[in-house]
């Protein structure tokens, strides 16, 4: 099928940047976009949607989150990271059903639609129960099972956990015609020991898989790596060999300059999630060094246990306000370099080559944001509006691959009731 949306500012990539095109065309032939321009195309289209008023711009890519912790909302609010990982969360996800992960996947489809994220970066148990729902929703993920091993002498290969992951990978990466990319995970330093960050490593290496991690979030983990292996955790990743292929790495909140320059070197994708390091007290990181430094970073929300929510526009929103503050410089990270991060640099961490801007070639990944809107107007400037203005609310439309998924209000591959109501007899059954 061939779609023209007309009439629609456009956020589209220019000589890698974003430029915007006042009432334009955008042209889809199928899953692809195949026209931006001023000016009508010549070609005939077989349906126009007048988007008048609207702002176009590319699907979001939320770079890190925990998908099935939605269920556990709200749950050890005020609580340190260790506390609340131990105390608190890691209790309650040990009575996770298999269905409940389903169910806990379902209900955060749910709210990333309709806040215009289309792809996801999932570290969570289990992901081989939930692909089938990312598919049947129209998204883009990538999956991983994350190792944790606390035994030095507990054999990897024979570990359940890195079973499987193994039969994750076998199982759906590729799946959905590339809607499923499938990566291999390590769920911290703390959580993992040497051996089987090793054989974990060497695994994905052989089958070309992503690495994703949790990497120096917190003052602490930072010290006690150090205390005990004399080296920083991003240091004693690299030395085992986690670095090897492509990797990303959320938090890097206490990161080093020497870290700063360890992950450049080895082309890792650092994370950003502003809003859960600020609840759980970890710290603020330094991603304006970051950028200046030439590094590629991402912004993710975390699970929703600890945000509380996957709303990626107000990850952006915080990103682009609050190192302005922390550093006492209004320039620190310019508004179009968040957006970046949400966008081009989320499609790099997923190695995703054809997605993340919009442009002609690209896979037509595309929201609208209703810019008619009180706090929108009166619209000098569509990108400060979006980055400083807009609420996930304003979203009125998100595509994936042509395949309009949500729109004014209404899930056309999702059972809104249905999720709601079984996401609510779980909370009952699992939290106090």
């Amino acid at each position: 099928m061939k779609r023209l949306l007309k009439g629609a500012d456009i956020l589209a990539w220019e000589k890698d940047d974003f430029v915007c095109l006042k009432n334009g065309y955008l042209g889809i032939d199928g899953d692809r976009i195949d026209y931006i321009g001023a000016e009508p195309p010549r070609e005939a289209y077989d349906e126009t949607k007048d988007m008048t008023g609207k702002l176009l711009l590319p699907g979001l890519i939320n770079g890190h989150t925990h998908t099935g912790m939605s269920l556990l909302r709200g749950l050890g609010s005020d609580l340190p990271l260790q506390n609340w990982l131990f105390d608190t969360i890691f209790p309650v996800e040990d009575r996770l059903t298999d269905e409940d992960l389903r169910i806990g996947m379902e209900l955060s489809l749910l709210e990333m639609l309709a806040s215009g994220t289309t792809s996801f970066t999932d570290m969570y148990m289990s992901p081989g129960y939930t692909a089938q729902s990312v598919l049947d929703a129209g998204m883009k993920a990538n999956l991983c099972r994350p190792l944790q091993s606390f035994d030095p002498s507990e054999d990897p290969m024979t570990c359940r956990r890195m079973q499987e992951m193994l039969a994750l990978y076998d199982r759906w990466n590729g799946a959905g015609d590339g809607r499923i990319t499938v990566d291999f995970s390590i769920h911290a330093e703390y959580t993992c020991t040497e051996r089987m960050v090793r054989a974990a490593a060497e695994e994905a290496q052989k089958r070309g898989a992503g690495m994703h991690i949790h990497l120096s979030e917190t003052a602490a983990e930072q010290q006690n790596c150090i205390d005990k292996y004399g080296l920083t955790p991003a240091q004693w990743f690299d030395k085992l060999g986690a670095f090897s292929g492509r990797a990303y790495a959320a938090h890097c909140v206490w990161l080093t300059p020497e870290d700063r320059a360890l992950l450049k070197a080895r082309s890792v994708v650092p994370i950003h999630c502003p809003e859960s390091n600020l609840k759980l007290g970890s710290g603020v990181a330094d991603v304006p060094a970051m950028v200046r430094e030439g590094l590629t970073v991402a912004l993710g929300t975390d699970g929703a246990a600890s945000n509380n929510n996957l709303n990626m526009f107000e990850e952006m929103h915080l990103a682009a306000l609050l190192h302005k503050g922390v550093q006492h410089d209004p320039t620190a990270l310019p508004i179009g370099e968040v957006l970046k991060m949400a966008t081009v640099n989320g499609a790099k961490l997923q190695g995703r080559t054809d997605t993340g801007v919009l442009a002609v070639g690209k896979k037509a990944d595309v929201i609208a944001v209703d810019m008619d809107r009180p706090h929108l107007t009166p619209g000098i400037d569509p990108l400060s509006n979006l980055l400083y203005s807009a609420q996930a609310a304003d979203v009125v439309l998100t595509m994936a691959d042509g395949r309009i998924l949500y729109e004014n209000g209404e899930f056309l591959t999702l059972d809104r009731e249905r999720i709601l109501f079984e996401a609510r007899q779980a909370g009952r059954r699992l939290l106090p």
